[in-house]
Protein backbone atom coordinates (compact mmCIF):
# COMPACT_ATOMS: atom_id res chain seq x y z
CA UNK A 1 0.00 0.00 0.00
CA UNK A 2 1.46 3.40 -1.09
CA UNK A 3 1.48 5.98 1.29
CA UNK A 4 -1.37 8.29 0.02
CA UNK A 5 -3.21 4.52 0.64
CA UNK A 6 -2.16 4.67 4.21
CA UNK A 7 -3.27 8.48 4.74
CA UNK A 8 -6.63 8.02 3.45
CA UNK A 9 -7.35 5.05 5.17
CA UNK A 10 -5.71 6.70 8.60
CA UNK A 11 -8.33 9.76 8.14
CA UNK A 12 -11.21 6.85 7.98
CA UNK A 13 -10.18 5.41 10.89
CA UNK A 14 -9.90 8.94 12.78
CA UNK A 15 -13.15 9.86 11.58
CA UNK A 16 -14.61 6.95 13.10
CA UNK A 17 -12.89 7.38 16.27
CA UNK A 18 -13.23 10.78 16.90
CA UNK A 19 -10.07 12.57 16.26
CA UNK A 20 -9.11 15.79 15.42
CA UNK A 21 -6.76 15.56 12.14
CA UNK A 22 -4.77 17.55 10.54
CA UNK A 23 -2.96 17.28 6.76
CA UNK A 24 0.39 18.29 6.28
CA UNK A 25 1.36 18.81 2.15
CA UNK A 26 4.88 19.93 0.74
CA UNK A 27 3.73 22.24 -1.86
CA UNK A 28 6.93 24.07 -2.57
CA UNK A 29 10.59 22.90 -2.57
CA UNK A 30 14.06 24.69 -4.14
CA UNK A 31 17.17 23.51 -4.13
CA UNK A 32 17.77 19.77 -3.03
CA UNK A 33 15.31 18.34 -0.76
CA UNK A 34 14.38 15.23 0.76
CA UNK A 35 10.88 15.14 -0.52
CA UNK A 36 8.94 17.04 -3.52
CA UNK A 37 5.46 18.80 -3.99
CA UNK A 38 3.39 16.47 -2.95
CA UNK A 39 4.27 14.54 -0.21
CA UNK A 40 2.21 14.46 3.03
CA UNK A 41 1.65 13.22 6.49
CA UNK A 42 -1.72 12.94 8.54
CA UNK A 43 -1.71 13.98 11.99
CA UNK A 44 -4.20 13.39 14.86
CA UNK A 45 -4.14 15.28 18.52
CA UNK A 46 -4.04 11.82 20.04
CA UNK A 47 -0.66 11.72 18.25
CA UNK A 48 -0.53 9.42 15.50
CA UNK A 49 1.47 10.39 12.31
CA UNK A 50 1.18 8.37 8.84
CA UNK A 51 3.71 9.49 6.27
CA UNK A 52 6.34 11.50 6.06
CA UNK A 53 7.30 15.03 4.50
CA UNK A 54 10.99 15.04 5.21
CA UNK A 55 13.79 12.25 6.35
CA UNK A 56 12.51 12.54 9.62
CA UNK A 57 13.93 16.03 10.20
CA UNK A 58 10.47 18.23 10.29
CA UNK A 59 7.94 15.80 10.99
CA UNK A 60 8.10 16.76 14.76
CA UNK A 61 8.19 20.64 14.29
CA UNK A 62 5.10 20.10 12.19
CA UNK A 63 3.16 18.28 14.38
CA UNK A 64 3.55 21.12 17.20
CA UNK A 65 2.38 23.74 14.79
CA UNK A 66 -0.69 21.35 14.81
CA UNK A 67 -1.13 21.54 18.63
CA UNK A 68 -1.14 24.95 18.37
CA UNK A 69 -3.54 25.44 16.34
CA UNK A 70 -6.05 22.62 17.63
CA UNK A 71 -8.75 24.65 18.34
CA UNK A 72 -8.74 27.19 16.03
CA UNK A 73 -8.25 25.26 12.99
CA UNK A 74 -5.81 27.87 11.00
CA UNK A 75 -4.47 26.92 7.93
CA UNK A 76 -1.10 28.31 7.69
CA UNK A 77 1.92 27.84 5.41
CA UNK A 78 5.54 26.95 7.29
CA UNK A 79 8.87 27.91 5.47
CA UNK A 80 11.91 25.62 6.46
CA UNK A 81 15.04 26.90 4.94
CA UNK A 82 18.16 24.95 5.29
CA UNK A 83 20.25 27.22 3.27
CA UNK A 84 20.66 29.25 5.91
CA UNK A 85 22.85 28.85 9.34
CA UNK A 86 19.48 28.94 11.23
CA UNK A 87 18.88 25.17 9.82
CA UNK A 88 22.22 24.28 12.27
CA UNK A 89 20.88 26.81 15.21
CA UNK A 90 17.45 25.48 15.54
CA UNK A 91 18.61 21.71 15.27
CA UNK A 92 16.78 20.58 12.17
CA UNK A 93 19.96 19.14 10.02
CA UNK A 94 18.43 18.76 6.92
CA UNK A 95 21.36 17.66 5.13
CA UNK A 96 19.80 18.75 2.05
CA UNK A 97 20.67 22.26 0.67
CA UNK A 98 17.56 23.08 0.09
CA UNK A 99 13.93 25.39 0.80
CA UNK A 100 11.02 22.87 1.82
CA UNK A 101 7.52 24.88 1.94
CA UNK A 102 4.25 22.96 4.06
CA UNK A 103 1.14 23.66 4.37
CA UNK A 104 -0.84 22.83 7.32
CA UNK A 105 -4.68 22.54 7.71
CA UNK A 106 -7.14 21.20 9.64
CA UNK A 107 -9.30 18.40 7.75
CA UNK A 108 -13.15 18.75 7.97
CA UNK A 109 -15.43 15.61 6.47
CA UNK A 110 -18.11 18.65 5.65
CA UNK A 111 -15.52 21.23 4.62
CA UNK A 112 -16.17 22.10 0.49
CA UNK A 113 -13.84 21.51 -1.69
CA UNK A 114 -13.02 18.02 0.16
CA UNK A 115 -9.58 17.26 -1.00
CA UNK A 116 -9.61 13.95 1.03
CA UNK A 117 -12.87 13.20 -0.31
CA UNK A 118 -11.57 13.99 -3.80
CA UNK A 119 -8.46 11.84 -3.63
CA UNK A 120 -10.09 8.71 -2.56
CA UNK A 121 -13.14 8.85 -5.55
CA UNK A 122 -10.14 9.06 -7.50
CA UNK A 123 -8.68 6.15 -6.31
CA UNK A 124 -12.05 4.43 -5.92
CA UNK A 125 -13.36 5.38 -9.84
CA UNK A 126 -9.75 4.53 -10.95
CA UNK A 127 -9.81 7.69 -12.86
CA UNK A 128 -6.98 10.94 -12.37
CA UNK A 129 -7.59 14.20 -11.09
CA UNK A 130 -6.47 17.78 -10.72
CA UNK A 131 -6.21 19.56 -6.94
CA UNK A 132 -5.14 22.93 -7.51
CA UNK A 133 -4.52 24.84 -4.06
CA UNK A 134 -3.21 28.10 -3.11
CA UNK A 135 -0.91 28.36 -0.80
CA UNK A 136 0.28 32.19 -1.04
CA UNK A 137 -1.51 35.36 -2.34
CA UNK A 138 -0.70 39.14 -2.19
CA UNK A 139 -2.62 42.10 -3.34
CA UNK A 140 -6.86 41.75 -3.43
CA UNK A 141 -7.34 38.21 -5.04
CA UNK A 142 -10.62 36.92 -3.91
CA UNK A 143 -8.71 34.10 -2.06
CA UNK A 144 -7.73 32.71 1.27
CA UNK A 145 -5.18 30.22 1.48
CA UNK A 146 -5.75 26.92 1.11
CA UNK A 147 -8.01 27.64 -1.05
CA UNK A 148 -8.37 24.84 -4.04
CA UNK A 149 -10.19 23.88 -7.43
CA UNK A 150 -10.56 20.37 -8.35
CA UNK A 151 -11.07 19.06 -11.47
CA UNK A 152 -12.32 15.98 -12.71
CA UNK A 153 -11.73 14.52 -16.14
CA UNK A 154 -15.29 14.99 -17.63
CA UNK A 155 -14.31 18.71 -17.20
CA UNK A 156 -16.20 18.84 -13.75
CA UNK A 157 -14.65 21.79 -11.14
CA UNK A 158 -15.71 22.14 -7.52
CA UNK A 159 -14.00 25.06 -6.00
CA UNK A 160 -14.16 27.91 -3.40
CA UNK A 161 -11.79 30.27 -5.23
CA UNK A 162 -13.55 33.35 -6.45
CA UNK A 163 -11.54 35.28 -8.37
CA UNK A 164 -12.53 34.58 -11.67
CA UNK A 165 -8.82 35.80 -13.28
CA UNK A 166 -7.56 33.06 -11.15
CA UNK A 167 -10.14 30.41 -12.08
CA UNK A 168 -9.46 31.00 -15.52
CA UNK A 169 -5.84 30.64 -15.49
CA UNK A 170 -6.35 27.42 -13.55
CA UNK A 171 -8.41 25.84 -15.53
CA UNK A 172 -6.31 26.27 -18.64
CA UNK A 173 -3.21 24.55 -16.59
CA UNK A 174 -5.09 22.14 -15.33
CA UNK A 175 -6.10 21.20 -18.34
CA UNK A 176 -2.40 20.69 -19.38
CA UNK A 177 -1.90 18.83 -16.00
CA UNK A 178 -4.44 16.24 -17.10
CA UNK A 179 -2.24 16.24 -20.73
CA UNK A 180 1.12 15.58 -19.10
CA UNK A 181 0.21 14.28 -16.09
CA UNK A 182 2.72 16.15 -14.13
CA UNK A 183 2.21 18.43 -10.80
CA UNK A 184 3.49 21.84 -10.70
CA UNK A 185 4.09 25.05 -9.09
CA UNK A 186 2.60 27.98 -10.66
CA UNK A 187 2.73 32.10 -9.86
CA UNK A 188 0.15 33.90 -11.17
CA UNK A 189 0.48 37.45 -11.68
CA UNK A 190 -3.17 38.53 -11.55
CA UNK A 191 -4.74 42.62 -12.33
CA UNK A 192 -5.00 42.82 -8.51
CA UNK A 193 -2.05 41.13 -7.39
CA UNK A 194 -0.58 37.77 -7.12
CA UNK A 195 -0.84 33.97 -6.05
CA UNK A 196 1.18 30.95 -6.20
CA UNK A 197 -0.54 27.59 -6.47
CA UNK A 198 0.29 24.18 -6.23
CA UNK A 199 -1.05 22.13 -9.20
CA UNK A 200 -1.03 17.98 -7.92
CA UNK A 201 -1.82 15.48 -10.39
CA UNK A 202 -3.80 12.39 -8.26
CA UNK A 203 -2.80 9.28 -9.98
CA UNK A 204 -5.05 6.25 -8.88
CA UNK A 205 -2.99 2.70 -8.19
CA UNK A 206 -1.37 1.79 -11.08
CA UNK A 207 -3.38 -1.68 -12.02
CA UNK A 208 -1.01 -4.23 -12.68
CA UNK A 209 -2.18 -7.70 -14.05
CA UNK A 210 -0.12 -10.80 -13.78
CA UNK A 211 -0.92 -13.59 -16.09
CA UNK A 212 0.51 -16.61 -14.56
CA UNK A 213 -0.08 -18.14 -11.09
CA UNK A 214 3.13 -19.78 -10.35
CA UNK A 215 5.62 -19.28 -7.73
CA UNK A 216 7.62 -16.90 -9.55
CA UNK A 217 4.66 -14.49 -9.85
CA UNK A 218 4.11 -14.62 -6.11
CA UNK A 219 6.91 -11.99 -5.44
CA UNK A 220 5.97 -9.82 -8.09
CA UNK A 221 2.57 -9.17 -6.63
CA UNK A 222 3.90 -8.90 -3.20
CA UNK A 223 6.76 -5.89 -4.38
CA UNK A 224 3.79 -4.22 -6.64
CA UNK A 225 1.78 -4.21 -3.68
CA UNK A 226 4.15 -2.58 -1.84
CA UNK A 227 3.85 0.17 -4.32
CA UNK A 228 0.03 0.58 -3.41
CA UNK A 229 -0.10 -0.77 -7.28
CA UNK A 230 -3.74 -2.46 -7.96
CA UNK A 231 -2.72 -6.10 -8.52
CA UNK A 232 -4.66 -8.84 -10.66
CA UNK A 233 -3.61 -12.05 -11.16
CA UNK A 234 -4.97 -14.85 -14.05
CA UNK A 235 -4.41 -18.45 -13.85
CA UNK A 236 -5.55 -19.61 -17.47
CA UNK A 237 -4.76 -22.77 -16.02
CA UNK A 238 -7.75 -22.38 -13.64
CA UNK A 239 -6.70 -23.88 -10.65
CA UNK A 240 -8.28 -23.35 -7.32
CA UNK A 241 -5.11 -24.11 -5.37
CA UNK A 242 -3.68 -20.43 -7.09
CA UNK A 243 -6.34 -18.02 -4.60
CA UNK A 244 -4.27 -19.43 -1.80
CA UNK A 245 -0.84 -18.82 -3.14
CA UNK A 246 -1.45 -15.34 -3.32
CA UNK A 247 -3.15 -14.53 0.35
CA UNK A 248 -2.50 -10.56 -0.24
CA UNK A 249 -5.24 -8.42 -1.22
CA UNK A 250 -5.24 -8.63 -5.00
CA UNK A 251 -7.86 -10.44 -7.10
CA UNK A 252 -7.34 -13.51 -8.80
CA UNK A 253 -9.06 -14.70 -11.63
CA UNK A 254 -9.45 -18.25 -13.09
CA UNK A 255 -9.85 -18.60 -16.59
CA UNK A 256 -8.29 -20.37 -19.83
CA UNK A 257 -6.79 -19.04 -22.75
CA UNK A 258 -9.83 -19.08 -25.15
CA UNK A 259 -11.90 -16.55 -22.40
CA UNK A 260 -9.16 -14.47 -21.14
CA UNK A 261 -10.08 -11.33 -23.17
CA UNK A 262 -13.67 -11.50 -21.83
CA UNK A 263 -12.64 -11.58 -18.33
CA UNK A 264 -9.83 -8.63 -18.20
CA UNK A 265 -10.16 -5.21 -18.56
CA UNK A 266 -7.15 -3.55 -20.47
CA UNK A 267 -6.91 0.08 -20.80
CA UNK A 268 -4.48 2.89 -21.46
CA UNK A 269 -3.15 2.89 -17.66
CA UNK A 270 -2.66 -1.17 -17.40
CA UNK A 271 0.69 -2.77 -17.02
CA UNK A 272 0.76 -6.29 -17.85
CA UNK A 273 3.09 -9.11 -16.98
CA UNK A 274 3.16 -12.65 -19.09
CA UNK A 275 4.74 -15.76 -16.81
CA UNK A 276 2.18 -18.03 -17.96
CA UNK A 277 5.66 -20.63 -18.30
CA UNK A 278 3.26 -21.83 -21.14
CA UNK A 279 3.73 -21.43 -25.16
CA UNK A 280 0.14 -21.45 -26.11
CA UNK A 281 -0.99 -19.62 -23.17
CA UNK A 282 1.86 -16.69 -24.13
CA UNK A 283 0.28 -16.65 -27.56
CA UNK A 284 -2.79 -16.37 -26.84
CA UNK A 285 -2.13 -13.40 -24.25
CA UNK A 286 0.32 -11.15 -25.81
CA UNK A 287 -2.06 -11.41 -29.04
CA UNK A 288 -4.56 -10.11 -26.90
CA UNK A 289 -1.97 -7.21 -25.29
CA UNK A 290 -0.61 -5.94 -28.63
CA UNK A 291 -3.63 -5.05 -30.00
CA UNK A 292 -4.78 -3.29 -26.44
CA UNK A 293 -4.40 0.56 -25.22
CA UNK A 294 -2.30 -1.66 -22.03
CA UNK A 295 1.52 1.15 -21.11
CA UNK A 296 3.76 -1.89 -20.63
CA UNK A 297 3.64 -5.56 -21.86
CA UNK A 298 6.34 -7.36 -20.08
CA UNK A 299 7.17 -11.14 -21.40
CA UNK A 300 9.06 -13.47 -18.79
CA UNK A 301 11.43 -15.55 -21.00
CA UNK A 302 14.35 -15.30 -23.22
CA UNK A 303 14.42 -13.18 -26.77
CA UNK A 304 14.44 -16.14 -28.90
CA UNK A 305 11.02 -17.33 -27.20
CA UNK A 306 9.90 -13.71 -27.37
CA UNK A 307 10.80 -13.49 -31.40
CA UNK A 308 9.52 -16.79 -32.12
CA UNK A 309 5.90 -15.74 -30.41
CA UNK A 310 5.71 -12.77 -32.67
CA UNK A 311 6.37 -14.94 -35.63
CA UNK A 312 3.87 -16.80 -34.91
CA UNK A 313 2.15 -14.00 -34.52
CA UNK A 314 2.98 -12.97 -37.94
CA UNK A 315 2.49 -16.36 -39.62
CA UNK A 316 -1.45 -15.60 -38.03
CA UNK A 317 -1.20 -12.54 -40.82
CA UNK A 318 -1.90 -10.51 -37.56
CA UNK A 319 0.56 -7.54 -37.96
CA UNK A 320 1.72 -4.88 -35.46
CA UNK A 321 2.98 -1.30 -35.65
CA UNK A 322 6.60 -0.11 -34.39
CA UNK A 323 4.33 1.84 -31.43
CA UNK A 324 2.52 -1.24 -30.39
CA UNK A 325 5.42 -3.08 -30.25
CA UNK A 326 7.81 -0.73 -28.56
CA UNK A 327 5.27 -1.25 -25.80
CA UNK A 328 6.33 -4.76 -25.66
CA UNK A 329 9.44 -5.87 -23.05
CA UNK A 330 11.09 -9.30 -23.89
CA UNK A 331 13.01 -10.46 -21.95
CA UNK A 332 11.37 -8.67 -19.42
CA UNK A 333 12.91 -6.63 -16.56
CA UNK A 334 16.47 -4.58 -15.54
CA UNK A 335 19.38 -6.27 -16.21
CA UNK A 336 20.64 -6.56 -12.56
CA UNK A 337 21.53 -10.31 -12.48
CA UNK A 338 18.87 -11.24 -10.89
CA UNK A 339 18.72 -15.54 -10.98
CA UNK A 340 16.09 -16.02 -8.15
CA UNK A 341 12.25 -15.58 -7.96
CA UNK A 342 12.59 -12.07 -5.34
CA UNK A 343 15.46 -10.81 -7.53
CA UNK A 344 13.82 -11.35 -11.05
CA UNK A 345 10.56 -9.41 -9.17
CA UNK A 346 12.72 -7.00 -8.65
CA UNK A 347 13.82 -6.51 -12.20
CA UNK A 348 10.55 -6.46 -13.30
CA UNK A 349 8.70 -3.81 -11.30
CA UNK A 350 12.16 -1.82 -11.27
CA UNK A 351 11.57 -2.04 -15.41
CA UNK A 352 7.75 -1.30 -14.85
CA UNK A 353 8.59 1.78 -12.86
CA UNK A 354 10.95 3.36 -14.88
CA UNK A 355 8.56 3.22 -17.60
CA UNK A 356 6.03 4.52 -16.01
CA UNK A 357 8.28 7.64 -14.69
CA UNK A 358 9.95 7.15 -18.22
CA UNK A 359 13.37 6.99 -16.95
CA UNK A 360 16.15 4.55 -18.46
CA UNK A 361 16.65 2.38 -15.33
CA UNK A 362 21.16 3.58 -15.32
CA UNK A 363 23.01 4.25 -12.73
CA UNK A 364 21.95 7.85 -10.95
CA UNK A 365 25.45 8.50 -10.34
CA UNK A 366 25.96 8.65 -14.31
CA UNK A 367 22.82 10.69 -14.67
CA UNK A 368 23.82 14.87 -15.19
CA UNK A 369 20.33 15.81 -14.31
CA UNK A 370 18.45 16.39 -11.21
CA UNK A 371 17.20 13.36 -9.99
CA UNK A 372 13.39 14.20 -9.20
CA UNK A 373 11.05 16.29 -11.65
CA UNK A 374 11.30 20.07 -11.61
CA UNK A 375 8.81 21.77 -9.44
CA UNK A 376 9.98 25.71 -9.91
CA UNK A 377 7.59 28.43 -10.45
CA UNK A 378 6.28 28.78 -13.74
CA UNK A 379 4.93 31.84 -14.14
CA UNK A 380 1.51 33.25 -15.54
CA UNK A 381 1.04 36.67 -16.60
CA UNK A 382 -3.06 37.89 -16.69
CA UNK A 383 -3.46 41.01 -18.32
CA UNK A 384 -6.82 42.85 -17.19
CA UNK A 385 -9.59 42.65 -19.84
Amino acid sequence: MNELQTILEGFELSEKSGEITFLATVVKTQGSTYRRPGAKMLMTNTGRMIGTISAGCLENDVFEHTQQRMSSGETIVVTYDNTASEDILWGFGLGCNGIVQVLIERLERESTPNAIAFTQECFNKKHLGIIATVFAFEGGVDVKLGSRLLVYPNGKIITDIKDPNLVQSLLADTQTAFANQKSSVNNYQLPLGSAEVFIEVIQPPTPLVIFGAGYDAVPVAQFAQALGWDVTVVDCRANQATKARFPMPCDVILSRREIVQKQIFIDAYTVAVVMTHNYLDDLEILKMLLASPARYIGALGPKPRTERLLEDLRAQKIVYTTEQLKRLHGPIGIDIGADTPEGIAIAIIAEIQAVLTNRSGNFLRNRNQPIHQSYESNSNLLVST
